[in-house]
């Protein structure tokens, strides 16, 4: 006889992977990619080593797949955000405040899910993550250019520099270190979707409406303290 997984039982078994999966998240929130061990992430989901193992069969696996939930978690956000504008420009400036929200929200994992140096390889993962985003904010860009909002250009490369420019400004080295106060964060959003905006070429005016606009979202309001 076929032996065939119950419900409970498939239930059961996704369950234990996701206590593993938000186990592994919240240690690297806390201490870094680096502290992303099967070891003390099997202790903090309450399962033995070996567990993990079944999941994962190695760090980079769990790093990989941690990366990969984040991301989705990210883009499906930014979608829900710019899903929900009334236009295109109204949805790009949405989906680039998204990404500086989540960016500024839990700085440690995101440095982590970006760039933090790891002792396996987990590059794959990480250009894959960067280029779902990208991806998201170039269709912002190319449907606000479809609508005449925006001059025409190459979408795919101004999603690239933004998404560059906003990681490098909000998590990179260069990053400003007093970025926990809730006023600052709010200010840091504002400015570097501000600047994203002007740059892909909405008039200044225009984008500062955009950026006031983006401040009375429930989403914004609840990350950034606005």
């Amino acid at each position: 006889m076929v032996y065939r997984r119950t419900h409970q039982v498939v239930k059961r078994l996704a369950a234990r992977r996701s206590a593993i999966l938000t186990a592994a998240r919240e240690t690297a929130a806390e201490g870094g990619m680096a502290a992303v061990q099967i070891a003390p992430v099997a202790v903090r989901a309450n399962v033995a080593a070996g567990t993990v193992y079944r999941y994962f069969p190695s760090k980079a696996d769990l790093i990989s797949e941690l990366i990969a939930e984040v991301s989705r978690d990210e883009l499906a956000a930014i979608r829900r955000a710019a899903d929900a504008a009334p236009g295109p420009s109204t949805a790009l400036a949405a989906a680039v405040t998204t990404v500086a929200v989540h960016t500024l929200s839990q700085r440690r994992l995101a440095w982590g899910i970006l760039a933090e140096p790891v002792d396996v390889d987990v590059s794959a993962s990480r250009l894959a993550s960067r280029r779902e985003i990208a991806g998201e904010i170039a269709a912002r860009i190319d449907a606000a250019v479809r609508a005449g909002h925006l001059p025409a250009q190459d979408t795919a490369l101004a999603a690239t520099a933004l998404l560059g420019a906003l990681h490098e400004a909000l998590v990179g080295p260069l990053a400003p270190d007093n970025l926990d106060d809730p006023v600052k964060m709010r200010d840091a959003v504002q400015t570097v979707t501000l600047l994203a905006l002007r740059a892909v070429g909405v008039m200044d005016a225009r984008a500062r409406g955009l950026v006031v606009q983006q401040t009375l979202l429930p989403t914004a309001k609840a990350l950034v303290g606005a």
